[in-house]
């Protein structure tokens, strides 16, 4: 959507509206109520087409969504809200003002202003600069939104920055490749005194910056997203963050540390995804009085059940090998009809694997196909 599509919808709510209820009433005839109605065709799919991306955006910005201005491409990068607002917080405790570098839609914007801070947004993009001006003036705070290059950009004494991880359609993971360069991009970031920038949750662990705090985060165990923190921000070495129905935990470490090994236990844990690629299944461990039974797979065992937001724990009620023959065998000896395959160190197919085992019956388990030392084995489970 261009700005006068977007000036044009800004100036008529009242369309905003009609669209929405359009979409919701009429499905695929909305575009033919709204031209009934009078509006002219090009108006009328920009409105549909914000309409429909305020209904995906409800996944990460809640009701909020319904007031803001999106396009496809920057819903897809922006940050969680409830992300969003706990990072802001954690600027607001450490300084006043911020530099939003690759600001995008603005959201990240929002949630630094309504933390106290005064904010100055900079994106290289014009038409992306007017979506963050309307998005501020939809969220009634001030940010002060420039178009500029983020590596010439001044800082303030705090800084923040997403670099573009897309070019087209095409997602870039190599931070060389990001816009701007990762590697330009923490060199210029280097003037703030308080910073952190966000990159996508597979960044390799060769990118994190010696003294630099590098968090992994995860919401409702989807891991959304990493973030480095410079300067002064840095607290620890590594950090996993948890938001689990809206409460927030943290686990933190050197990331270097290795659980011990042993055998099969009562129990598997399974450490949430934002723990594995911080590099903390040790530290996890030494919680849950755990190890692992291969030191390359992080799955933990133990014989005592602690209650952790960080991992899932299944009992283990049977232990045998993975063979797929055999395992029909068993599982049809049990009346296993419904299965939740997991796997990992295996490189099996879990769905080749289910259609192999060709299941029947009542009742239901989780097969964790992994590797105990050396041998390939299945273990049969419940959810504790």
């Amino acid at each position: 959507m261009d700005t006068s599509l977007l000036a044009a919808l800004r100036a008529r709510p009242e369309l905003q509206t009609q669209a929405a209820d359009a979409l919701r009433s009429d499905g695929d005839r909305a575009p033919l109520t709204l031209r009934k109605a009078g509006v002219e065709p090009g108006l009328a799919a920009a409105a549909l087409t914000l309409a429909d991306l305020r209904e995906k955006a409800r996944g990460k910005f809640g009701e909020r969504a319904a007031n803001l201005y999106f396009t496809r491409a920057g819903l897809e990068q922006a940050t969680r809200w409830v992300v969003a607002e706990r990072r802001a917080a954690r600027f607001a405790r450490h300084a006043g003002a911020v530099t939003d570098l690759c600001c995008g839609l603005g959201t990240e914007a929002l949630a630094f202003a309504e933390a106290g801070l005064r904010v100055e947004a900079v994106d290289m993009s014009e038409t992306t600069a007017e979506y963050a001006r309307a998005n501020a003036e939809a969220a009634g705070v001030q940010v002060a939104v420039e178009v500029g290059d983020a590596l010439k950009t001044p800082l303030a004494e705090s800084a923040f920055a997403d670099p573009a991880r897309r070019s087209g359609s095409t997602r870039n993971f190599n931070p060389a490749d990001y816009s701007p360069p990762l590697g330009a991009l923490l060199k210029h970031m280097a003037g703030a005194r308080y910073a952190a920038v966000k990159l996508g949750p597979g960044i390799d662990h060769a990118w994190i910056p010696e003294g630099a705090e590098a968090e992994w985060v995860s919401v409702d165990r989807d891991v959304v997203e990493a973030c480095l923190w410079l300067g002064e921000a840095a607290e620890v070495t590594r950090r996993a963050s948890l938001c689990k129905a809206g409460e927030w935990h943290e686990l933190t470490g050197s990331g270097e540390e290795k659980a011990p090994v042993g055998e099969v236990a009562a129990y598997l844990y399974e450490p949430d995804g934002a723990v594995i690629r911080a590099g903390l299944v040790a530290e996890l461990a030494e919680q849950l009085e755990a190890h692992t039974a291969n030191e390359t797979i992080a799955y933990l065992y133990s014989d005592r059940l602690i209650e952790t937001p960080f991992a899932r724990a299944w009992k283990v009620e049977e232990v045998w090998p993975l063979h797929p023959k055999k395992l029909k065998a068993l599982l049809a000896e049990r009346g296993i009809g419904r299965l939740t395959i997991k796997q990992r160190g295996t490189g099996i197919d879990p769905a080749a694997l289910r259609k192999q085992l060709k299941l029947k019956g009542p009742n239901e388990a989780t097969l964790v196909a992994t590797r105990i030392g050396e041998s390939h084995t299945a273990l049969l489970c419940q959810e504790a």
